[in-house]
């Protein structure tokens, strides 16, 4: 089976509304997903959109290919740098509690990421754009709780 996954992140203000999107295609079928929250970081949306979209895969082993105009994810992962923050229990690295979200759904399949520039002429990743601001506006958002109580000194809320 292979699937291709689109991924896109956003955040109004940095940290601020944030959301991301996602489109999943396999042959004939096709699914987007997004989600918001209130307070969080443009990174972390990137990346929360490449776990959700792994998390929807239920089939284990699944030939997949991420396009992500996310370098912060792309490169982590095709560099190997993730490996070596895991290795070092995420020590001074952003965003361990995703991260380590990511390596469990990754070891699942067969993934590789290709970078593409964002805002640029690809369709389905622009797709994703919308998608990830139109979550980021909504009125209806998530608490990104970890996020939120790292940024009050482990005080939450």
């Amino acid at each position: 089976m292979s699937i291709k996954i689109y991924t896109d992140g956003a955040a109004k203000g940095n940290p601020g509304k944030g959301g991301y999107g996602v489109v999943l295609i396999s042959g004939e079928h096709r699914k987007e997903i997004s989600g918001g929250f209130e307070k969080t970081t443009n990174n972390r949306m990137e990346l929360l959109a490449v776990i959700v979209a792994l998390e929807h895969i239920k089939k284990p082993n699944a030939q997949i290919t991420v396009y992500s105009d996310s370098k912060y994810v792309v490169d982590a992962i095709e560099k190997k740098w993730v490996f070596s923050w895991y290795k070092n229990n995420f020590n001074k690295k952003k965003n361990p509690d995703l991260w380590r979200r990511f390596l469990v759904v990754y070891k699942k399949h067969q993934v590789k990421f290709i970078w593409v520039k964002g805002h640029a002429n690809n369709k389905e990743n622009n797709r994703c754009d919308v998608l990830a601001v139109s979550a980021a506006e909504s009125t209806v958002l998530e608490k990104d709780v970890w996020y939120e109580k790292e940024s009050n000194g482990g005080r939450l809320f």
